[in-house]
């Protein structure tokens, strides 16, 4: 997920992606859509001794001293919310008292997201603790009274129209920091409800979003997981052990993983489904009551992204299926496979060379930074310094990995490490963010320095690609070469194919509510099942889809925040043309690529790509991604022997 900064279009935006996303971050690809607030085990080797060692456990102390001076600011939050509403006697009423509301609107928020960031971060260090809880819990309360308490804002904006802004800011340059929240209010002034119907909707903010909620205490707490024998021991296929075995090198294992996880979410697929079509009633219902021609426009016109966007990567990437269809076919022949199957997609097709351990992954990352400069990497390296990590799994934590940005301060690491090569990409991916916040916050005010959630995963990826690129320069042998080169391949498909693929389902889902359809759990795997076929080949052979595993929709948390997986996809093809010209050594492409990171939230991310260079309204990024999984794939076979055993 994205970090915890949104660009500030208003408190009650802000507060609805809050509550609506919690407690997820920005987790790493597949890991955060593959994976749940579910408890992680320890991996092999890591035992709690290294778990719980200081170098890997995150000191929060640089937000609240304990628990106790976190409650005290909670309780004078509590007690600052009902001055927010104060604030709307002479709000605006010229540019000093405009300026004043704000700042102090911009103080509150700021406030609680610190409180809100500890929270989420011990909670998911430890989901057992009942004490997390229910401060998440408290956090969340907080956030719907201080929206409630602030939701006539971009109502009293709206009012004082275009000509009176621009004259308060040409009057007042205390207001700077905020232009970009003045301006926005006037874009979505037709979509802003009065200030009445704006304070019940912030209201039922908590309402809105407990489904969220109750899929993750379903699928961590109440579904009795099965439990199969693997190579002598007792395995539990919840999603950490499912997530484990599906790389498994017996296929047989394989199977037998995907089989009893996915029968157990099909026996669920009736309450899941429910939650979800709840959460999609929710989208369309607010993007009727805020005269959005649908639902996907509703949730893209906070940053001014087209709806064309999101098409065009859909139709792009349906036209680009027999790349990922000869991709794997590669993987057949590598894994001397009869067939392929659904359960084939995760194991290695050639074996990693070695294990990685945090220190490695922290030493290879700085190294592969090289080229956005020796600034970039200095910061980087006094960032890993700090104690902002937490790195290993451990009883009740939760798994993937994200990063929570704070102003002012290195951002929170969460990591579940597992000494694989893929730990190593998740490390990279997600300091790929932290660097972003750095940046951002390094040259931005907090108001503007929340970038929005187009533009974070590109930080990230590039990340990944100047790693892969590193990795297979420095290969000393032909198998490490293929392997990074495979790893390289195989990240594209979880990027790009993999979730466009998502954001072709959650089209459809809602699309047919929009047109007056239910929906249920049933309904879902049908839909999910037609673009699992479709994009893995299966009416031409290419690979078996066993209609078990349809219920896979069912395992993805993200579905419950809409219109978000679509740009992980938009983001891996963002980064490789930023990568590509980076890595020719130009200072002027660096350059570029660095001021999109601190531009922050200031402004809209198409507009800011496309002055770098980059449309992304078109198919050429797109179409630059697939010839760049060809030419790998090129790279990779010309590697292979020509007639293999």
């Amino acid at each position: 997920m994205k970090p915890i900064r949104f660009a500030p279009t208003s408190v009650l935006v802000a507060v609805l992606a809050l509550l609506l996303t919690a407690p997820s971050h920005a987790q790493d690809l597949d890991d955060e859509l593959d994976s749940d607030t579910q408890p992680a085990a320890a991996p092999a080797g890591a035992g709690g001794a290294v778990a719980n060692d200081p170098r890997y456990v995150w000191d929060l102390s640089t937000l609240f001293k304990d628990d106790a001076a976190w409650e005290a600011e909670r309780q004078a939050l509590l007690a600052e919310a009902p001055k927010l509403a104060a604030l709307r006697e002479g709000f605006g009423r010229d540019a000093a008292s405009l300026r004043a509301g704000l700042d102090r609107l911009s103080a509150v928020n700021q406030r609680a997201r610190r409180l809100f960031t500890y929270a989420s971060a011990l909670a998911s260090t430890d989901n057992r603790s009942q004490r997390n809880q229910e401060r998440s819990g408290q956090a969340r309360a907080l956030w719907g009274q201080i929206s409630s308490a602030s939701a006539w804002v971009d109502g009293a904006l709206r009012e004082l129209g275009p000509a009176r802004v621009d004259s308060f800011l040409r009057s007042e340059p205390g207001l700077a920091k905020h232009r970009v929240r003045l301006q926005e209010a006037q874009r979505m002034a037709r979509h802003q409800l009065t200030p009445e119907a704006e304070t019940a909707l912030a209201t039922m903010s908590p309402a809105m979003g407990a489904t969220t909620q109750i899929r993750t205490l379903l699928v961590t707490t109440d579904i009795e997981w099965p439990t199969i024998t693997v190579d002598g021991q007792p395995v539990r296929v919840d999603n950490i052990g499912y997530q484990r075995l599906r790389t498994h090198p017996d296929r047989a294992v394989r199977l037998l993983a995907f089989d009893a996880f996915f029968k157990t979410y099909a026996r669920f697929q009736g309450s899941l489904g429910a939650a979800l079509a709840q959460r999609v009633e929710v989208g369309v219902a607010g993007a009727r009551l805020r005269q959005h021609p649908s639902a996907v426009a509703a949730s893209l016109a906070n940053d001014a992204i087209p709806e064309s966007v999101y098409r065009t990567l859909v139709a792009e990437t349906n036209k680009a299926l027999p790349t990922l269809h000869r991709y794997f076919k590669l993987r057949q022949r590598l894994l001397k496979l009869p067939d392929l199957a659904y359960h084939d997609i995760y194991p290695d097709i050639v074996t990693a060379p070695r294990r990685y351990t945090p220190e490695d992954a922290a030493e290879l990352t700085l190294a592969s930074v090289a080229p956005l400069g020796a600034a970039y990497q200095q910061q980087l390296k006094q960032a890993l310094a700090a104690r902002t990590m937490h790195v290993y799994p451990a009883p009740g934590k939760s798994s993937g990995a994200y990063q929570s940005g704070i102003y002012g301060q290195v951002p929170l690491i969460f990591l579940n490490h597992q000494d694989t090569f893929d730990s190593v990409s998740t490390y990279t991916h997600e300091w790929g963010h932290g660097m972003h916040t750095l940046q951002a916050n390094g040259t931005q005010p907090f108001e503007t320095a929340g970038y929005p959630l187009f533009l974070a995963e590109i930080a990230a990826f590039t990340h990944e690609l100047l790693l892969a690129d590193h990795m297979k320069k420095t290969a000393k042998t032909r198998e490490e070469r293929l392997f990074y080169i495979g790893e390289a391949i195989e990240r594209i498909r979880g990027a790009f194919f993999r979730q466009a693929m998502f954001a072709e389902f959650e089209l459809a889902t809602h699309d047919a509510v929009q047109r007056g359809e239910a929906l249920s759990g049933a309904r879902m795997t049908r839909q999910f099942c037609e673009v699992l076929r479709k994009y893995h080949g299966a009416d031409a052979g290419v690979m078996r889809i066993d209609p078990t595993v349809c219920t896979e929709w069912a395992f993805i948390p993200h579905f419950h925040r809409p219109f978000y997986v679509y740009q992980y996809a938009t983001s891996m093809a963002a980064a490789t043309h930023f990568t590509q010209q980076i890595l020719t050594g130009s200072a002027a492409a660096r350059d570029t690529y660095l001021g999109i990171l601190r531009s922050g939230g200031s402004r809209h991310p198409v507009p800011l790509l496309k002055d770098a260079g980059l449309d992304m309204d078109s198919a050429a990024p797109y179409q630059a991604l697939v010839r760049q999984m060809e030419r790998l794939m090129d790279e990779m076979e010309a590697l292979l022997p020509a007639n293999p055993a």
